[in-house]
């Protein structure tokens, strides 16, 4: 199954959070630029607000695709499952792509990134000046704690499964195409999957 999107392959505002558009190779070492300065302590949401429990960790009764060890994103009900086994898994909330900007198909984890750096596309800097040419890893960079690279017969689909501090994005359709978690969530989930990783995102 290929990606709805039509030519997944041009970097755009579909992407723009995610890409990795310029992306020297001494950046990918699965380190972000700063992953020093930003403690994994310092990853989860606001003390004082409160997430609503059903976007909360939890392992739950699964009927689906994919077998154990598969990641399956329903777009429609703003979870993310990673399979387990005995007909249970563990389930995340997530954020997805707003209107325009959503996927499905199947892809792979072809890389995981730790606090990573992010590099706006050539074509949302036109667009947004201000922004810089790299954001080094850290709390404030938008890719969060962790980052999960979706690629498609060994094609960089430009997609993520990533982190963020915005914990009140969760169950929202608004980010750029790519699926989001809490920090503590991506962080949980980045240390469970190996790349190779099968993706299914319905």
């Amino acid at each position: 199954m290929s990606m709805n999107r039509r030519n997944f392959l041009s970097i755009g505002l579909s992407a723009a959070a995610c890409s990795l558009a310029g992306l020297p190779a001494a950046a990918m070492t699965g380190v972000g630029a700063s992953a020093q300065q930003a403690p994994d302590n310092l990853a989860g949401p606001p003390q004082d607000f409160v997430i609503d429990p059903i976007y909360m960790r939890q392992i739950v009764p699964y009927e689906g695709p994919g077998r154990p060890g598969t990641i399956v994103v329903r777009t429609k009900t703003r979870f993310v499952y990673l399979v387990l086994s005995n007909g249970e898994a563990l389930r995340y909330g997530c954020g997805i792509g707003r209107d325009g900007f959503s996927w499905s198909g199947e892809a792979t984890v072809a890389r995981k990134a730790v606090w990573p750096a992010w590099y706006p596309p050539p074509e949302m800097r036109k667009r947004q000046p201000e922004l810089p040419v790299m954001m080094a890893g850290g709390i404030k960079n938008p890719l969060g704690a962790r980052a999960l690279y979706l690629y498609q017969n060994g094609v960089d689909t430009l997609y993520r499964i990533h982190g963020t501090t915005e914990a009140w994005t969760m169950g929202q359709a608004v980010s750029s195409g790519c699926v989001r978690l809490m920090n503590d969530d991506i962080i949980d989930l980045h240390q469970r999957v190996p790349t190779g990783t099968r993706v299914i995102v319905i």
